[in-house]
Parts: structure tokens; C-alpha cells; sequence
């Protein structure tokens, strides 16, 4: 029964045109659509289980089949760690040095797209907390201001009512804050995990095509 009237209170004071309500409900607008598209791009298009894919990078790295692990790259899609193992395999034949430009400058193509927008989460979640305060002050003072001019007998019910509607700002706020600060920790915390990977199985790759170059000097690129 309180749920159902905190609900009505709450779209009440959303209908009623607060500046404050409306600008906190399109701070949610944004926080849902950055954090739905930073889903889609980190946990499926730039995601790839990285331990089982580097063992079979190994595989054919091994078997001196390097179009083979070429090829598995490229049948990843979008994914970031196989775009930066890429760059390495297509410069195996190089020295090291080349080798480590080659995925260093793929790395540096590759981070900006995984911290994209993430900033803006945290932005959106300071946003909506202080339009929340906001809204709670300015509904007081209306409050206040409404019950100078009215009737004494009706300025008990007048503050209730005018307290109920500032106070809904600042949950609504804190609401979308709150949401907007776990999806920003849980996309910041994946966008790392992909990062460390690359740095891991980056290191990794030179070693095995430094060995590899060792055993087969011959297929060294003049």
C-alpha cells in the first residue's frame, strides 16, 4: 500500500512538469542507453574468453601454422584481445621490436573504444544526486512560500503535501545515482579485465613468436 502510493506521489511529480524531476529523468534516460550500449560492447562484441582462444593461438603458433591463427582471429568479429594478437601474427617474421610496435599500436587503437563513455557514467551519477538536492530545495521553497498565502487551517495539510513532493526529487536522484554508480563499477571492472588480457597474452605472443623465430630463422622476413 505504501509502495503503490510512493509510486503515485512519485509519477505525480513527474507529470507535474518539475524542472528538477524532468532533467534527473533524462539523466536516467542517458545512464540506461550508455549503460545498455557499454553492455552489448563489452560482455559480447570486444569480449572473448581469453585463455581458452590464446591456447589455441598457441596451437597453431606451434605448429608454425600461422595463417591458421590468423584466421582465428579474424572469425572473433570485433573482439579486442584477437585484433591485438592479430597485429602481432602478421608481423611474426619480424624482430622483436617490431613485433611489440605492432601490438603496442593496436593496443592504444583498441583502448579508447573500450573506455568509451564510461566517464560519463560517473558524470550522470554526481548529475543526478545534486538535480535530486536541487529539486528538494526548490520544492521546499514553493512549500514554504504556498503556505505564507494560505489559510491556517489548511497549511498543516498544504506542507505535508508540498514536503512529499520535494522529498520525491531527491529519491528519484539518488535512484538513478545509485544505478548509474553500480553499472559504471560493473562496465569499468570489465573494460580492465579486457585490458589486462591484453597485456598478458600481448607478453605472451612475443615469447612464442620469439621461439618460433628461433627454430625457424629461415621464415624470417628480410
Amino acid at each position: 500500500m505504501e509502495s503503490a502510493s510512493f509510486t503515485t506521489s512519485f509519477l505525480a511529480a513527474l507529470q507535474s512538469g518539475d524542472p528538477a524531476m524532468i532533467a534527473i529523468f533524462i539523466t536516467l534516460t542517458l545512464s540506461l542507453t550508455f549503460t545498455l550500449e557499454r553492455v552489448i560492447r563489452l560482455f559480447f562484441q570486444y569480449s572473448v574468453d581469453a585463455p581458452s582462444f590464446m591456447f589455441e593461438i598457441q596451437k597453431y603458433i606451434l605448429a608454425n601454422d600461422l595463417d591458421g591463427a590468423i584466421r582465428l582471429c579474424n572469425g572473433t568479429g570485433k573482439a579486442a584481445l584477437p585484433k591485438v594478437i592479430k597485429s602481432g601474427l602478421q608481423r611474426a617474421s619480424r624482430d622483436e621490436a617490431q613485433i611489440q610496435n605492432a601490438i603496442d599500436a593496436t593496443s592504444l587503437e583498441v583502448i579508447p573504444k573500450l573506455e568509451k563513455r564510461l566517464p560519463y557514467l560517473a558524470l550522470i551519477a554526481n548529475i543526478a544526486t545534486l538535480f535530486g538536492l536541487l529539486g528538494t530545495i526548490t520544492g521546499l521553497i514553493r512549500s514554504f512560500g504556498a503556505i505564507a498565502l494560505a489559510d491556517p487551517a489548511q497549511r498543516q495539510a498544504i506542507l505535508g503535501k508540498g514536503i512529499s513532493e520535494a522529498m520525491n526529487a531527491t529519491a528519484f536522484g539518488l535512484v538513478t545515482a545509485i544505478f548509474t554508480m553500480i553499472a559504471h563499477s560493473i562496465l569499468s571492472t570489465k573494460a580492465t579485465r579486457i585490458l589486462e588480457d591484453i597485456d598478458e597474452f600481448g607478453v605472451k605472443l612475443l615469447d612464442l613468436l620469439s621461439a618460433r623465430n628461433y627454430r625457424h630463422p629461415i621464415q624470417k622476413e628480410e
